[in-house]
């Protein structure tokens, strides 16, 4: 077959979205090796010298058309016309309308759907409507026209289903994601890195956006309560400084809560430090498809609290310390008693390496070359 992956969105520039297309790309090279097929990886200009195949079936092909506009819509599927391919596979819901031949789609949430309001956008509320209204009738048509579909957990799957009706569940697949990559540690500059940033255990780690349904509000609130009891305790925020870290950080002084530390773009090797350094990760999400962060933090041997969305449950198993993410007092509660008890920390640590091994990048690339050839 001749099958062309959309990897406009590769890199992690493009946080999760650009960290998966990556990784299926350079996991289908390793197993793909002798299925006979041609593959074909649309890149846009910015990142089309980030990919440099290595498998001799693997080629890159200029598609610098930008998401969500009408050059993607016009010009896009000519290009993928010209190439004559047997199956596409879409990563995301921006499937070109026109493009009218066998595509998988990979759909990776519906935050969009559950988290609507103009509260979580910095557009004007009727700009935001129309933006809404196009991204539904976006996904939707990728859904329905779909040949199969790609998910990242039975949540997702079970989430797409509900929306979209019960006849597609045939042709829903999950393929999970792994933090197989983010083991790395070294100790080097480890205290000089805490210093630099002004950071002195013990601490907590939240990362990740500031998204609505991320849940900081609640998180910086549960906090300043803990504060009263555990008055050395600092929790480290870290992500992409945007306007929603910056209207977190308003209720933080508005509030005057203490001990709270926003960072971000800092180094893979920072970041590192400041998981390993951590007392533990807290990821208090309200609405996850996969929730990749805690799975990285088990991986690195950092006990994890989370909220007990069916995502996190899903994907964490019995490996975390669970708590009710629109309850603040839960969210306090749990906090105290991952730092109180030192057996508990130890005991997650155990679990979480076991879970982290559960996922691979590999299997994810195989099990998607299996729907390919489907």
């Amino acid at each position: 077959m001749r099958i062309g992956i959309d990897a406009r969105f590769f890199g992690i520039k493009q946080k999760g979205l650009g960290r998966y297309t990556q990784k299926l790309v350079e996991n289908l090279e390793k197993v793909a090796i002798s299925d006979g097929n041609q593959y074909f990886v649309f890149l846009k200009k910015d990142n089309f010298d980030e990919y440099q195949p290595k498998n001799p079936n693997f080629q890159k092909v200029l598609a610098d058309y930008q998401w969500y506009t009408l050059a993607e819509q016009i010009y896009f599927p000519w290009i993928l016309y010209k190439y004559k391919l047997d199956l596409v596979h879409f990563p995301h819901f921006n499937v070109p309308i026109m493009y009218c031949r066998k595509f998988v789609v990979t759909i990776h949430d519906l935050t969009l759907l559950h988290f609507p309001t103009v509260h979580s956008s910095t557009l004007h509320p009727i700009l935001y409507r129309i933006k809404f209204l196009a991204y539904r009738m976006a996904i939707k048509l990728a859904v329905m026209r779909a040949r199969d579909i790609i998910t990242i957990s039975q949540f997702s799957k079970k989430d797409i289903i509900e929306n979209y009706g019960g006849a597609i569940e045939k042709k829903i697949f999950v393929t999970y994601e792994s933090a197989e990559d983010y083991c790395m540690f070294s100790a080097k500059n480890a205290q000089e890195i805490l210093q630099k940033y002004g950071i002195i255990k013990p601490y907590l780690i939240y990362v990740g956006n500031a998204y609505p349904h991320k849940n900081l509000e609640r998180l910086v609130l549960a906090f300043a309560q803990v504060l009263q009891a555990s008055p050395e305790l600092q929790l480290v925020l870290v992500g992409k400084r945007d306007y929603f870290y910056d209207r977190l950080h308003k209720l933080i002084l508005d509030k005057q809560i203490r001990n709270i530390i926003l960072l971000s773009d800092i180094s893979d090797h920072t970041l590192d430090v400041l998981f390993h350094q951590s007392i533990a990760n807290i990821f208090p999400s309200l609405y996850e498809g996969f929730g990749l962060p805690p799975l990285e933090a088990m991986s690195k041997g950092v006990p994890v609290i989370s909220s007990d969305h069916p995502c996190m449950r899903e994907i964490l198993g019995e490996s975390a310390y669970f708590f009710d993410g629109k309850n603040i007092d839960s969210i306090v509660e749990a906090i105290e008693k991952i730092i109180e008890d030192k057996e508990l920390r130890q005991d997650l640590i155990v679990r979480g390496y076991e879970q982290a091994k559960k996922y691979s990048w590999k299997k994810m690339a195989q099990e998607t070359q299996t729907i390919y050839d489907k």
